[in-house]
């Protein structure tokens, strides 16, 4: 016996990959739905939060938009944080059409492959939700024509449904996909960069040819987290919002850095978060208050420094962090050890890149707390540690994205190691580089970039006999003025 279902007027049985019989999931169509349904089918909440039209209006006054003109924001790369930071726009505002255009850019052509099209039929199938929204859109036959293998899917063509290649797990509101990137940002009034940092530039460097003509001055939010290093003519530090900067011309003060403890698909899930927006004033306070929602807080700060490279930095020491959880079977105690030793380290950088740094507290510390837990980085460390990935197969690993962390362990080594750069070692009397001061920055070089040690030796550098209590690297950062105004470009 065969089951064969009839949907929007096409025949098909359903039957798996092995052709055996296959029954989806039975779905009772006069009940009522778990959930939002209509916040899956057209991106509105119906003002669940409270006030959302008149946040929206209070944004787009400030940007001088009128009646009839609506404001457009376009999500500018499609990973897990940046599908995620859409979707959540879109599920909040996209019912407001008349005010607000929310669309997102992704490169096209990706392909997903047979395993991938398979477990995501799978996910389809476990929620009655996602089940009823592809059906009523007459979409679901096509992806049990991907599992089959009867057609190719693509990423940009699944995220039009609501699904990141990245987070298959996670299904998101359907998205505007936009695959010309002319087309996504030309108009754009707010640009969201949910590219990783080794490739903001690039794109940005693009989209700039697409913006002469333009008379408004777009705001841009990065949530790109990873730097760059430039060693001539002198050593200095390049992060994302900088690299936009030079990439378009857009003032420094029109482009933002957000960031905060977020695990994509734990917040788009509803789970509580907080995050701060930083940057200057103008743009920081209406943004924080447009992005706020219930589930999701979001702070406003003015320190944009030193927030946007402990982004960087965190993903560095996650790395570690998943290796020592790993090499000690998930020892709290070694992992606390690591815990104190690397934000020892982060605090003493951050003091030579900002006059007055933030306090690593707060959303920066919990920021820091979850990538070393759970982050693709410390995923990436726990992987590496356990020998299930290996260094040849790249930073870019398939169903993760970017492993931004192993870029920048190579832009601060390099960076904090030039003599120019020289610091007193008050312990023994001598000018070092920096680096000399970071004794986990310098084995996860030797370990990721060089490959000169094994990754067990990070626990070597936890047991050194000759390490100081972090707090002494602290008060040495704190007490000694180490600040190097030109390693950002600024001027002392």
């Amino acid at each position: 016996m065969r089951f064969s279902t009839k949907i929007c007027g096409y025949s098909r049985s359903l039957v798996d990959s092995s052709h055996h019989l296959y029954l989806p999931l039975s779905v009772s169509f006069g009940s009522k739905m778990s959930g939002t349904s209509e916040a899956y089918s057209n991106g509105s909440l119906q003002n669940v939060n409270g006030g959302l039209e008149e946040k929206l209006d209070e944004l787009r006054q400030l940007m001088g938009k009128v009646d009839g003109d609506p404001l457009r924001i376009v999500g500018v790369g499609a990973g897990a944080w940046g599908s995620v930071f859409t979707a959540m726009l879109q599920e909040a505002y996209g019912g407001l059409r008349e005010k607000v255009l929310i669309r997102i850019w992704r490169r096209p052509g990706r392909t997903v492959d047979r395993a991938t099209a398979k477990h995501l039929f799978e996910v389809i199938n476990s929620r009655e939700d996602v089940l009823r929204r592809l059906i009523r859109r007459c979409a679901y036959l096509k992806y049990v024509e991907g599992r089959l293998g009867d057609r190719v899917l693509h990423a940009d063509e699944i995220l039009k449904d609501g699904f990141c290649l990245n987070m298959i797990d996670t299904p998101l509101c359907p998205l505007k996909v936009v695959t010309n990137l002319q087309e996504a940002v030309w108009d754009a009034d707010i640009v969201i960069n949910g590219l990783p940092s080794t490739e903001t530039r690039e794109v940005f460097e693009e989209i700039s040819k697409y913006w002469k003509e333009r008379i408004t001055v777009p705001v841009i939010i990065s949530l790109a987290k990873g730097v760059e290093a430039e060693l001539g003519p002198e050593p200095r530090i390049i992060t994302p919002t900088l690299m936009i900067n030079r990439a378009t011309g857009v003032p420094i003060e029109n482009i933002l850095y957000l960031g905060g403890p977020n695990i994509a698909s734990e917040i788009y899930n509803k789970e509580y978060a907080n995050a701060r927006i930083c940057g200057a004033e103008k743009w920081r306070k209406p943004l924080a208050k447009f992005l706020r929602q219930t589930h999701f807080i979001v702070w406003d700060n003015g320190d944009l420094v030193t927030h946007e490279v402990m982004g960087g930095l965190k993903n560095v020491y996650a790395i570690g962090a998943g290796m020592v959880a790993a090499l000690t079977n998930e020892s709290a105690t070694s992992k606390s050890v690591y815990f104190a030793h690397c934000t020892s380290e982060m605090i003493f950088i951050t003091h030579l890149l900002a006059e007055e740094p933030e306090k690593l507290a707060g959303p920066l510390l919990a920021d820091t707390y979850v990538t070393l837990l759970k982050g693709r980085n410390a995923w990436y460390g726990q992987n590496l540690a356990k020998g299930e990935l290996n260094l040849e197969m790249g930073d870019s690993i398939k169903g993760k994205g970017m492993i931004q962390g192993v870029s920048a362990v190579k832009a601060f080594y390099e960076l904090l190691s030039q003599s120019s750069l020289n610091v007193l070692n008050p312990e023994e009397n001598k000018l070092v580089a920096p680096v000399e001061l970071c004794p986990i920055l310098k084995m996860l070089y030797k370990i990721l970039i060089i490959r000169e040690c094994p990754v067990q030796a990070i626990l070597q550098a936890l047991r050194d006999e000759t390490m100081n209590d972090p707090r002494d690297r602290i008060e040495i950062a704190q007490s000694h003025v180490f600040y190097r105004p030109s390693l950002l470009g600024q001027q002392p």
